[in-house]
């Protein structure tokens, strides 16, 4: 069998997929038919990423849109694009503890538990992490300002709060940038997009800084949360003075593909901005994906203290200026392991120290 013939096979089974997914009895059967099988399934990689989610992919097309309630319930209106939809429709239990990373979405909400300042959200998306910050700190007078350029998932951001009855929220469809009125574009799909210059005339979104934004509506800052493909430290350059006078804790993501951590991730611009002004920064361990995790403690790394190796990867950080605050039960200080929890790797390294 030739390589063209096996290309044209493969698009005709993933066409014959869609079209068997077209039928929604059908498509939601074979779904936890599938979810059923992961675990006989023998396969040295990850049998999500590599088995069962591409057949689930091909079962749906962009415009897909599912609802799906959490255990304490909270509704989510989601579309089917990225790893994000597919993983969190394919969870584990009907109603699950989280949407998306259980450990980072932990952390935020434990961080958040009692704020007295505002939160600010870089790539709030169709609201995963930020609806639940916003339910957490609703009755505390607070709100979190979200910032989501791609306009499909800000619609359905602001349909979450909708049906969440959540009113302490400003959603905004500007970029985070290190400067304001900036012209950029999403460059890539979806959850995947990262933002580049364009010119005037072009099609695309105006960006604002962090110390503008929070100057223009006189905020006070406790949490800045940045998930933005790459634009992490020209965003915190651009907070220089809201992170000088509020000092606010931030949760952010660094990738390989944007981050040379060659040097060491302590050594890295990024790291040395938040250092250098006093902050402790460590690394969460998470799955980028959805797992339960329900009584396992928040696993961080010292940045010092991480393993690095294996191919290009990305994984969440946090910074604050006070550790104390990861001295409870809630929380456990680990070194020389991985930030990726995997299944399929060496436990040693990619799960968590008291186990799966």
């Amino acid at each position: 069998m030739t390589n063209d013939t096996c290309e044209i096979d493969g698009k005709r089974l993933q066409h014959a997929l869609y079209l068997l997914g077209r039928n929604v009895s059908l498509r939601e059967q074979l779904i936890e038919f599938l979810k059923e099988a992961e675990p006989s399934l023998k396969f040295e990689g990850s049998v999500r990423d590599e088995i069962t989610g591409p057949i689930v992919d091909a079962l749906h097309d962009t415009k897909d849109t599912y609802e799906k309630t959490l255990s304490d319930g909270t509704r989510f209106k989601f579309l089917f694009r990225t790893k994000i939809a597919r993983d969190f429709l394919m969870a584990s239990v009907e109603h699950p503890s989280h949407v998306w990373e259980p450990q980072t979405t932990k952390l935020l909400l434990g961080l958040t538990s009692g704020i007295t300042s505002d939160v600010i959200v870089g790539g709030a998306y169709f609201g995963d992490q930020a609806v639940l910050v916003a339910k957490n700190i609703s009755a505390l007078g607070k709100r979190v300002h979200c910032f989501e350029p791609n306009l499909d998932q800000a619609g359905m951001l602001k349909e979450n709060f909708r049906i969440n009855g959540l009113t302490n929220v400003r959603i905004n469809t500007l970029g985070l940038w290190a400067e304001s009125n900036v012209r950029l574009k999403l460059d890539g799909f979806d959850s995947f997009a990262n933002a580049v210059k364009i010119g005037a005339d072009e099609d695309g979104f105006e960006t604002i800084s962090i110390d503008d934004y929070q100057k223009q509506f006189s905020l006070d800052i406790g949490l800045i949360q940045l998930d933005i493909e790459g634009a992490e430290l020209g965003t915190l350059q651009g907070a220089s003075k809201t992170i000088a006078q509020f000092k606010p804790h931030i949760v952010f993501e660094v990738h390989k593909n944007y981050v040379d951590w060659s040097d060491g991730l302590k050594n890295t611009e990024l790291c040395r901005l938040l250092l250098d002004t006093g902050y402790k920064v460590f690394a969460i361990r998470d799955f980028n994906s959805h797992y339960e995790m329900t009584g396992k403690p928040v696993e961080l790394i010292p940045v010092n203290k991480v393993y690095l190796e294996g191919p290009p990867h990305g994984f969440n950080m946090v910074a604050v200026q006070d550790a104390a605050i990861f001295s409870t039960l809630q929380y456990k200080i680990v070194e020389n392991v991985s930030p990726k929890l995997l299944l399929h790797k060496a436990p040693g390294l990619h799960h968590p120290t008291n186990g799966l």
